[in-house]
C-alpha cells in the first residue's frame, strides 16, 4: 500500500496498556504521521484494524460487523500478547482467544482479509506498531527476525 493509512482501533476486552502505547506512539516523538497514520472513527474509512485485547464473546459480533464494513483491501494489526493469542485469557469462558481463532471465523462466514500482522509484547513497543504499519506500507522489508510477524 502506497498511500497514506487510515487506521480503525477496536478494543475488544484489553487492559488499556496497548491502547496506551497506541497513543505514544502517535505523539510528536514518536510521529506515526510520517507513515501517513491516520485515527479515523469508521471502520468504513479505515484501511486498518487495529485489535487490541483477547476477542471477548460480547465483543466478537462487533468485531465482525467492523471488519465487514472495512473496504478492501482491509488488513488487520492485532496488538500485544492478548490481541494476537487470547494473552492470559486465551482459554476462558468469556473469550475465544486472539485474532487466530477470529480468522477461522471470517473463513468460515466468506469474510476475506488481506493480511494479518502479529505485535507481540505486554504491552507492545510503539517502535513495534510503527514497523507493523511500515510494512504494511512496504517502506521496509521484513528482517528474517522480526518484531511483527505477518499472515498473508
Amino acid at each position: 500500500m502506497k498511500r497514506s493509512i487510515w487506521v480503525f482501533h477496536l478494543n475488544t476486552g484489553s487492559c488499556n496498556a496497548c491502547d496506551i502505547e497506541i497513543l505514544d506512539a502517535l505523539t510528536p516523538y514518536h510521529d506515526a504521521e510520517r507513515f501517513g497514520v491516520k485515527l479515523v472513527g469508521s471502520p468504513r474509512h479505515a484501511d486498518v484494524l487495529l485489535l487490541t485485547g483477547p476477542i471477548t464473546l460480547e465483543s466478537l459480533p462487533k468485531v465482525i460487523n467492523a471488519i465487514e464494513a472495512t473496504p478492501r483491501p482491509r488488513f488487520i494489526i492485532a496488538l500485544g500478547s492478548c490481541g494476537s493469542g487470547g494473552g492470559i485469557w486465551h482459554d476462558t469462558y468469556s473469550t475465544i482467544g486472539g485474532v487466530n481463532s477470529l480468522v477461522k471465523i471470517l473463513k468460515e462466514r466468506g469474510i476475506e482479509v488481506d493480511g494479518v500482522y502479529y505485535v507481540p509484547g505486554c504491552p507492545i513497543r510503539p517502535e513495534a506498531l510503527l514497523y507493523a504499519v511500515a510494512l504494511i506500507r512496504g517502506l521496509v522489508e521484513k528482517k528474517a527476525k522480526s518484531m511483527v510477524a505477518t499472515v498473508e
